[in-house]
């Protein structure tokens, strides 16, 4: 299990996670906490689905929702960077996307996610297109963040 694998690995190397979440609603947090003894290494998350949360908790600049949008790598960067300084954790990630049916367009279309792990040791980001129901976006989502957590820590810690 990759939640159970990456809380290892940051419990090794005594590092705390923190996620900002928009297109997983929750999902990662969640499913990080699901393996006992979590408390040791996850520090918390925000769930900011709207650009206001984003701007307010995250410190997301205003400009980049206006110039690159909310589903982009620039603001994951920030997201990420922003729950990792919130909830002073060594870690941050940073998702953001669209999970549909509904809410794509041809430049973004449903599936398309941007995640971001960062540290003070620098950033890992990743441009994916998933593909399925809006659960299946999700769902292929937080595998991804968890495949770049595990790497991230990995390379960099």
């Amino acid at each position: 299990m990759l939640a159970k694998e990456a809380g290892r690995l940051l419990k090794a190397h005594g590092l705390t996670v923190a996620v900002a979440e928009s297109c997983t609603g929750g999902r990662l947090g969640d499913t990080l906490t699901g393996i006992p003894g979590s408390s040791d290494y996850f520090a918390g998350g925000v769930i900011s689905y709207g650009n206001k949360a984003k701007v307010d908790l995250l410190k997301v600049r205003e400009s980049s929702l206006i110039l690159k949008g909310a589903v982009s790598e620039e603001v994951a960067r920030q997201m990420a960077a922003g729950a990792r300084k919130a909830l002073h954790s060594s870690i941050g990630i940073g998702i953001t996307g669209i999970a549909g049916p509904t809410g794509g367009t041809p430049r973004k279309p449903v599936g398309l996610v941007y995640i971001c792990v960062s540290s003070n040791k620098g950033a890992i980001c990743a441009k994916s297109l998933f593909k399925g129901s809006r659960s299946q976006v999700k769902t292929q989502a937080v595998e991804k963040s968890l495949h770049l957590l595990l790497e991230f820590v990995k390379k960099k810690h």
